[in-house]
């Protein structure tokens, strides 16, 4: 009887943690004349980490946002929803500038306000449609890949720490351009992690090959 109350218990912070992380997720994905913006999300488990984002910035920028808190369960997905909302409030505050600064910011509130042993990665970047300028900057995620006119690709580095570990970091700034058909992929870990029925993990050999 005590373990099915427990479970209960469980199955129903799941839930709660389920639709904290449904709610910090954007309902709607910015519409763009000559652009297509396409987001996909699966949690490997109930709930996790993962996060993505879109601001709306003046004359026409938009900043987008994907990042992965560490851990599974309620507590990541907290921290997600937590990091989601200061990357809206610091982007719109500071405007289409630098996204340096914004994960400036977001990182020294961090730092004071989840538990020591947590981070969060974080790529965060700022597109001006008109121009097809991306100008970004990374806390330690995973390297999103730019496919260029020709099938080729290359990984869009820039220095940084994850958000949360130690304060007044600073984050490396970048810029590319887009020409016409080339696009972007930004993703988390659970991608080149996700493992077949056999065991074997789908690897970034494989997905340099897909792009």
């Amino acid at each position: 009887e005590q373990e099915r109350i427990e479970r209960e218990r469980v199955e129903q912070e799941l839930l709660v943690a389920r639709s904290i992380q449904r709610a910090s997720l954007p309902e709607e994905v910015p519409e763009l004349t000559g652009w297509q913006i396409s987001p996909y999300y699966q949690p490997a488990r109930h709930v996790g980490g993962d996060f993505y984002d879109f601001f709306d910035l003046e004359e026409g920028r938009v900043g987008v946002a994907v990042g992965d808190a560490t851990g599974k369960g309620m507590p990541a997905a907290l921290a997600a929803s937590a990091t989601s909302s200061m990357l809206r409030a610091v982007a719109q505050a500071l405007g289409s500038s630098s996204p340096g600064e914004v994960l400036e910011q977001v990182n020294d509130t961090l730092v004071s306000r989840i538990p020591p042993n947590m981070f969060v990665t974080c790529f965060y970047c700022i597109l001006d449609p008109e121009r097809g300028s991306l100008r970004y900057a990374n806390a330690g995620h995973d390297l999103p890949y730019l496919r260029r006119r020709g099938g080729h690709y290359e990984e869009l580095r820039a220095r940084g720490m994850p958000l949360g570990l130690m304060p007044r970091m600073e984050y490396e700034e970048k810029e590319i351009v887009f020409d016409a058909g080339e696009g972007a992929l930004f993703y988390s870990d659970g991608l080149v992690e996700a493992h077949d029925p056999k065991g074997e993990m789908f690897g970034f050999p494989r997905l340099r090959a897909l792009i």
